[in-house]
């Protein structure tokens, strides 16, 4: 052995010579969730179990079925506070079952066509942002509902950067972009486009995949994003035997019983390092009216079966 090599695989310590030890880079482990079968907090949007009499009883159920995490609308917040409801102490509730509220749909016409709209706007978006944070929410989701058909791209862009800088400075809560194939702002892409050009570290959009597949704009646009855009993301599935331009939100299927390849969307997505939520959405007026603890842990379980096989 040569003496460069010697002093590489030895150190000198105390007069003795100690064999130097090659120092490992540990890999983080990994958090997992519903007993290691997720790499994601598993959440249910409560438009899957709308039928239940009241919001407390959505969050019942969740607790009852084994869910991470509850995403409520505005609507339900709203009726739970006019009927002498307390957000905050629903919220800790919730935290105290061992849940978390990730998002609320939603600010409903917080991007209109013009300034005089958005302005007009602002006190309906504040308060639905109220309700948001109050219950505990880290992101709200802002719904380009009233944005025009020929909607100006960099108008949008500066609403939603406005909106950012309010929800992040006056509540502590992120809006973040959805796109629905229903409205004006359909795809991936153009919400994508549109969070990028707002300029804003925090932009954030809410993909799902039904909307990706019904709008056109297709799965592979996933493969391009970093986990980091996406604040939540929307679960389900689009059924068999269906024209996909016939599709509506009210056809959404359980996650595996449809035709969408949701075991390579999920590799995909965790690929681009996110790791927020994964939530169950689905309107179907079937599901609605059978009993809606099992139709959850339904849900639950076949959203599961899905991460399952994408071996993630």
């Amino acid at each position: 052995m040569n003496r460069r090599n010697f002093i590489s695989r030895t150190t000198l310590a105390g007069g003795g010579i100690v064999a130097s030890t090659p120092l490992l880079k540990t890999k983080k482990k990994e958090k997992r969730y519903q007993n290691g079968r997720s790499p994601w907090p598993i959440c249910l949007d409560t438009a899957t179990i709308r039928t239940a009499s009241t919001l407390e009883e959505k969050v019942g159920i969740a607790i009852k079925a084994g869910y991470d995490a509850i995403e409520p609308w505005d609507r339900e917040l709203i009726q739970f506070e006019e009927q002498g409801g307390n957000v905050k102490e629903l919220g800790k509730k919730i935290k105290k079952a061992g849940l978390f509220v990730p998002s609320m749909i939603g600010l409903w016409g917080c991007i209109p066509e013009n300034e005089a709209a958005f302005q007009a706007s602002l006190p309906e978006t504040k308060n639905r942002m109220r309700l948001a944070a109050e219950i505990g929410c880290s992101h709200v989701q802002a719904i380009p509902n009233k944005v025009g058909e020929n909607y100006d791209h960099g108008f949008v862009s500066h609403c939603y950067r406005r909106l950012l800088d309010i929800g992040i400075k006056e509540f502590n809560i992120i809006p973040s972009l959805v796109f629905v194939k229903m409205f004006p702002l359909k795809t991936l892409g153009q919400a994508t486009a549109v969070a990028l050009d707002a300029d804003h570290p925090q932009a954030k959009i809410i993909p799902d995949v039904f909307h990706m597949y019904i709008s056109g704009g297709g799965f592979n646009g996933l493969k391009q994003l970093n986990g980091d855009l996406i604040a939540i993301f929307q679960f389900n599935d689009a059924p068999a035997n269906m024209a996909r331009e016939d599709m509506q939100d009210k056809d959404r299927v359980y996650p595996g019983d449809g035709i969408l390849p949701l075991p390579e969307i999920l590799n995909d997505l965790y690929a681009t390092g996110y790791r927020g939520c994964v939530s169950l959405e689905l309107y179907n007026p079937e599901y609605h009216q059978q009993d809606l603890l099992q139709v959850a842990k339904t849900g639950l379980e076949k959203t599961l079966k899905v991460i399952d096989k994408a071996g993630v």
